[in-house]
């Protein structure tokens, strides 16, 4: 079903109020748009040059032995040129066994020379075109990717539902505390790779149902990172704290937190839309989620999670929710789902209000906390129209766009250049590039992703590559 059918901005607006959404209000003069996301932004003891970030985007195009390859190297190129000022490095693996796919970048002794090569080509590539890197942020996401990881998952708890999604039996062991706490020393020495190959700023990813992201819904799990929320954000103390031992004020400590899990979703085959699977009341897992109602947000564990997190050395902080795994359009609101996936359960600009919802929300809660807000790819042309009137009314403080600069790595410079963007190569939100992330079946055990109808002369042959190993 098509959803995005407006023709300017006046009609998004009036679709807007149609459905009620209550946190989507849009900049409509170039010029204010401008003035909102060129502003400069404190971080920490640092500066970003503008409002525009660039979020992490996997290319699922590393070696098998974890080190940037020909495709990685050419889209950090392209960002590092595109104009944002915080440009979010992709999920880096911490070991081995935190591998979402065989080409996941991964950060070790053996890979730490090309890291420093990319690392030092990003600076150099940006100063060219804009002058100076003394205003640019790039903090580089460590994670383990626990029920995620190939070829053998970990998992932190037994969610029922989750495992049932994901074909977890109920007797799969869970990690335990031990192995968690040594977990936490491969996050700090990956840390010191980082920093060692130029990294200024880490990441510690907590979102999209990633080992971190579950250790925070753990409610379930005995032990010393199970139960109460300081048993839940244990983890991270103890790690922030070996960070901020190890670094000092050398390291910007960072982190995206998906702020709202939500439930698994299935395709309904009578109709092709996504419904929740049933669900127990009061609902015992998940993070962020109203127990009496668990497709709600509730918010009041993250805040205090939040809290700590700024006193164990937090300084900027990335807003995501939901897990592309089990319910794609909490976090990516789309025009069209992956292959084989389900449509969308309500209208796209529902999932957008409730990112701007629940970031302003914590956002105002934490003035003085820089946000990166998130689920802006949907508006196409009008995201920044949208970015700069959230950064105006202090509902945020970076616009970040993710898949949207697969299409469009330089978007930020028609924003300093001309204050909006050019309809012709914003992200259309058809999926093709989650659908290139899904294809396992080449001699590498996984596809490169990226913009198939935007970077044709690349992704393009390897999308009808992709389409023909999965239709033989």
């Amino acid at each position: 079903m098509r959803h995005f059918i407006y023709r300017s901005l006046a009609e998004l607006e009036a679709a807007a109020r149609d459905l009620g959404t209550q946190h989507v209000r849009f900049e409509h003069d170039p010029a204010k748009v401008q003035q909102s996301l060129l502003r400069k932004v404190p971080v920490g003891d640092r500066t970003a040059g503008n409002s525009m970030a660039i979020h992490p985007m996997e290319g699922c195009d590393g070696t098998l032995e974890g080190h940037p390859d020909e495709l990685t190297w050419r889209r950090y190129e392209r960002f590092a040129r595109g104009g944002a000022k915080l440009i979010w490095f992709e999920a880096t693996a911490v070991h081995e066994g935190g591998r979402a796919n065989p080409r996941q970048i991964w950060l070790n002794e053996n890979t730490y020379d090309s890291f420093a090569r990319l690392y030092e080509m990003m600076i150099r590539s940006h100063t060219e075109v804009w002058g100076t890197t003394d205003d640019l942020l790039i903090p580089i996401q460590l994670t383990s990717s626990g029920r995620y990881a190939v070829p053998t998952r970990t998992i932190v708890y037994h969610n029922p539902l989750i495992d049932q999604k994901n074909g977890v039996p109920a007797d799969y062991p869970v990690i335990t505390d031990d192995e968690l706490e040594r977990l936490e020393d491969a996050y700090v020495e990956t840390a010191a790779l980082a920093h060692r190959a130029g990294f200024t700023a880490l990441d510690l990813k907590a979102t999209h149902g990633y080992l971190l992201s579950e250790l925070l819904g753990a409610k379930t799990r005995e032990g010393r990172y199970g139960g109460s929320l300081e048993n839940r954000t244990r983890f991270f103390k103890n790690v922030l704290g070996k960070m901020r031992a190890r670094f000092g004020d050398k390291m910007l400590l960072c982190m995206r937190l998906g702020c709202f899990d939500s439930v698994p979703f299935v395709r309904d085959e009578a109709t092709g839309l996504g419904r929740p699977l049933p669900f127990p009341t009061p609902y015992p897992w998940g993070w962020g989620v109203n127990p009496d109602n668990p497709l709600e947000e509730d918010l009041t564990e993250v805040k205090q999670a939040i809290t700590w997190f700024q006193d164990w050395g937090i300084r900027l902080l990335n807003v995501s929710m939901g897990s592309p795994y089990y319910n794609p359009h909490i976090g990516r609101p789309f025009e069209k789902p992956d292959d084989g996936n389900y449509e969308q359960p309500e209208h796209p600009f529902l999932g957008v209000d409730r990112h701007f919802r629940v970031a302003s929300e914590l956002q105002r809660t934490f003035p003085h906390l820089p946000i990166v807000g998130t689920g802006y790819s949907w508006l196409q042309k009008y995201a920044v129209n949208a970015g700069a009137a959230n950064v105006a009314d202090g509902n945020i403080t970076f616009l970040g766009l993710g898949r949207g600069v697969l299409s469009y790595p330089d978007f930020a410079k028609d924003v300093i250049e001309k204050g909006e963007l050019d309809e012709i190569r914003v992200c259309k939100t058809l999926t093709y590039c989650t659908f290139l992330m899904r294809q396992k079946s080449n001699e590498l055990g996984q596809y490169p992703t990226g913009c198939p109808p935007f970077d044709k002369l690349v992704y393009g042959p390897i999308m009808k590559e992709a389409r023909h190993t999965k239709k033989s």
